[in-house]
Protein backbone atom coordinates (compact mmCIF):
# COMPACT_ATOMS: atom_id res chain seq x y z
CA UNK A 1 0.00 0.00 0.00
CA UNK A 2 2.85 2.39 0.83
CA UNK A 3 4.06 1.99 -2.87
CA UNK A 4 1.46 2.82 -4.61
CA UNK A 5 0.53 6.03 -2.11
CA UNK A 6 3.63 7.57 -3.28
CA UNK A 7 3.85 7.93 -6.38
CA UNK A 8 -0.06 9.35 -6.34
CA UNK A 9 1.52 12.25 -3.88
CA UNK A 10 3.74 13.05 -5.87
CA UNK A 11 1.49 13.37 -8.62
CA UNK A 12 -0.74 15.01 -6.16
CA UNK A 13 2.20 17.56 -5.75
CA UNK A 14 2.87 18.14 -8.95
CA UNK A 15 -0.49 18.90 -9.94
CA UNK A 16 -1.50 20.98 -6.88
CA UNK A 17 2.01 23.21 -7.69
CA UNK A 18 0.88 23.59 -11.32
CA UNK A 19 -2.85 24.59 -10.40
CA UNK A 20 -1.19 27.16 -7.63
CA UNK A 21 1.16 28.50 -10.07
CA UNK A 22 -1.61 29.12 -12.88
CA UNK A 23 -5.34 29.20 -11.37
CA UNK A 24 -5.34 33.16 -10.79
CA UNK A 25 -4.30 33.37 -13.88
CA UNK A 26 -6.89 31.10 -15.51
CA UNK A 27 -9.17 32.73 -13.55
CA UNK A 28 -8.55 36.13 -14.20
CA UNK A 29 -8.98 35.12 -18.21
CA UNK A 30 -11.68 33.72 -17.58
CA UNK A 31 -13.43 35.71 -16.06
CA UNK A 32 -12.70 38.74 -18.36
CA UNK A 33 -13.74 36.68 -20.81
CA UNK A 34 -17.69 36.28 -19.32
CA UNK A 35 -17.64 39.30 -18.97
CA UNK A 36 -16.58 40.91 -22.24
CA UNK A 37 -18.72 38.26 -23.83
CA UNK A 38 -21.73 39.22 -21.72
CA UNK A 39 -21.21 42.65 -21.92
CA UNK A 40 -20.67 42.68 -25.50
CA UNK A 41 -24.09 41.20 -26.00
CA UNK A 42 -25.88 44.21 -24.67
CA UNK A 43 -24.34 46.14 -27.71
CA UNK A 44 -26.87 44.37 -29.78
CA UNK A 45 -30.45 44.50 -28.72
CA UNK A 46 -32.42 41.39 -28.58
CA UNK A 47 -29.08 39.11 -27.86
CA UNK A 48 -28.59 39.69 -24.28
CA UNK A 49 -31.17 37.12 -22.04
CA UNK A 50 -30.62 39.62 -19.15
CA UNK A 51 -31.53 42.97 -21.67
CA UNK A 52 -35.03 43.99 -20.32
CA UNK A 53 -34.26 42.82 -16.55
CA UNK A 54 -31.02 44.98 -16.70
CA UNK A 55 -32.97 47.77 -18.12
CA UNK A 56 -36.01 48.08 -15.74
CA UNK A 57 -33.75 47.31 -12.81
CA UNK A 58 -31.36 50.38 -13.87
CA UNK A 59 -34.49 52.31 -14.26
CA UNK A 60 -35.87 51.63 -10.71
CA UNK A 61 -32.28 52.14 -8.92
CA UNK A 62 -32.55 55.89 -11.16
CA UNK A 63 -36.06 56.72 -9.96
CA UNK A 64 -36.51 56.46 -14.05
CA UNK A 65 -34.02 59.04 -14.82
CA UNK A 66 -31.74 56.41 -16.83
CA UNK A 67 -34.22 54.67 -19.11
CA UNK A 68 -32.99 51.48 -20.45
CA UNK A 69 -32.25 53.08 -23.94
CA UNK A 70 -29.14 54.63 -21.82
CA UNK A 71 -28.47 51.97 -19.35
CA UNK A 72 -27.90 49.24 -21.56
CA UNK A 73 -25.10 50.89 -23.64
CA UNK A 74 -23.74 51.49 -20.02
CA UNK A 75 -24.13 48.89 -18.92
CA UNK A 76 -22.33 47.23 -22.22
CA UNK A 77 -19.34 49.61 -21.69
CA UNK A 78 -19.20 48.73 -17.77
CA UNK A 79 -18.96 45.00 -18.46
CA UNK A 80 -16.63 45.19 -21.61
CA UNK A 81 -14.40 47.35 -19.81
CA UNK A 82 -14.29 44.63 -16.60
CA UNK A 83 -13.49 42.01 -19.17
CA UNK A 84 -11.29 44.17 -20.81
CA UNK A 85 -9.29 44.99 -17.69
CA UNK A 86 -9.15 41.24 -16.45
CA UNK A 87 -8.24 40.04 -19.75
CA UNK A 88 -4.95 42.47 -19.75
CA UNK A 89 -4.23 42.03 -16.41
CA UNK A 90 -4.13 46.03 -15.95
CA UNK A 91 -5.69 48.12 -13.57
CA UNK A 92 -7.20 45.05 -11.30
CA UNK A 93 -7.64 47.15 -8.56
CA UNK A 94 -9.94 49.50 -10.99
CA UNK A 95 -11.17 46.20 -12.47
CA UNK A 96 -12.30 44.59 -9.03
CA UNK A 97 -13.56 47.64 -7.79
CA UNK A 98 -15.74 48.27 -10.76
CA UNK A 99 -17.03 44.54 -10.91
CA UNK A 100 -17.81 44.82 -7.51
CA UNK A 101 -20.26 47.78 -8.14
CA UNK A 102 -21.78 45.74 -11.12
CA UNK A 103 -22.25 42.85 -9.19
CA UNK A 104 -23.92 45.14 -6.76
CA UNK A 105 -26.34 45.96 -9.85
CA UNK A 106 -26.85 42.19 -10.83
CA UNK A 107 -28.75 40.85 -7.63
CA UNK A 108 -30.87 43.50 -7.27
CA UNK A 109 -33.40 42.52 -9.34
CA UNK A 110 -34.11 39.46 -6.72
CA UNK A 111 -35.41 42.19 -4.50
CA UNK A 112 -37.27 44.48 -7.03
CA UNK A 113 -38.65 41.85 -9.03
CA UNK A 114 -38.67 39.14 -6.91
CA UNK A 115 -41.86 37.41 -8.99
CA UNK A 116 -39.69 37.44 -12.19
CA UNK A 117 -36.96 36.19 -10.28
CA UNK A 118 -38.34 33.12 -8.09
CA UNK A 119 -41.40 30.60 -8.83
CA UNK A 120 -42.05 29.87 -4.86
CA UNK A 121 -39.64 32.91 -3.16
CA UNK A 122 -36.88 32.42 -1.72
CA UNK A 123 -36.19 28.40 -2.91
CA UNK A 124 -37.43 28.16 -6.63
CA UNK A 125 -35.31 30.56 -8.88
CA UNK A 126 -36.56 31.22 -12.26
CA UNK A 127 -34.29 31.38 -14.86
CA UNK A 128 -33.80 34.62 -14.83
CA UNK A 129 -33.11 34.15 -10.65
CA UNK A 130 -30.50 31.62 -11.70
CA UNK A 131 -28.41 33.81 -13.90
CA UNK A 132 -27.98 36.32 -11.75
CA UNK A 133 -27.43 33.64 -8.95
CA UNK A 134 -24.85 32.16 -10.07
CA UNK A 135 -23.18 35.39 -9.89
CA UNK A 136 -22.47 34.00 -6.06
CA UNK A 137 -19.44 32.61 -7.80
CA UNK A 138 -18.04 35.37 -10.09
CA UNK A 139 -18.13 37.49 -6.85
CA UNK A 140 -16.21 34.81 -4.70
CA UNK A 141 -13.42 34.43 -7.92
CA UNK A 142 -13.73 38.55 -7.82
CA UNK A 143 -12.57 38.32 -3.79
CA UNK A 144 -9.49 35.80 -5.18
CA UNK A 145 -8.36 37.70 -7.31
CA UNK A 146 -8.84 41.29 -5.85
CA UNK A 147 -6.54 39.35 -2.49
CA UNK A 148 -3.55 38.71 -4.74
CA UNK A 149 -3.97 42.15 -6.91
CA UNK A 150 -1.10 43.39 -4.53
CA UNK A 151 1.06 40.53 -5.76
CA UNK A 152 -0.32 37.60 -3.67
CA UNK A 153 -0.16 34.42 -4.73
CA UNK A 154 -1.76 30.55 -4.07
CA UNK A 155 1.14 28.54 -2.42
CA UNK A 156 0.72 24.89 -2.67
CA UNK A 157 2.86 23.81 0.27
CA UNK A 158 0.88 24.99 3.80
CA UNK A 159 4.55 24.09 5.49
CA UNK A 160 5.78 27.26 3.56
CA UNK A 161 3.17 29.15 3.67
CA UNK A 162 3.16 32.33 6.33
CA UNK A 163 0.02 32.50 8.79
CA UNK A 164 -2.22 35.11 8.16
CA UNK A 165 -2.48 35.53 11.75
CA UNK A 166 -0.88 33.95 14.95
CA UNK A 167 -1.75 30.45 15.67
CA UNK A 168 -3.72 31.01 19.14
CA UNK A 169 -6.13 33.42 17.34
CA UNK A 170 -7.73 30.50 15.19
CA UNK A 171 -10.75 29.22 16.33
Amino acid sequence: MQTTAIPFTRLDLILTRWMARHGVQFLRLSMGLVFLWFGGLKFFPGLSPAEDLAGRTIAMMTFGFIPASVSLPLLAIWEVTIGIGFLAGRCLRVTVLLMAGQMLGTVTPLFFFPHETFNAFPFAPTLEGQYIIKNIVLLSAGLVLGAVVRGGRLVADPESAVPSRPADDRA
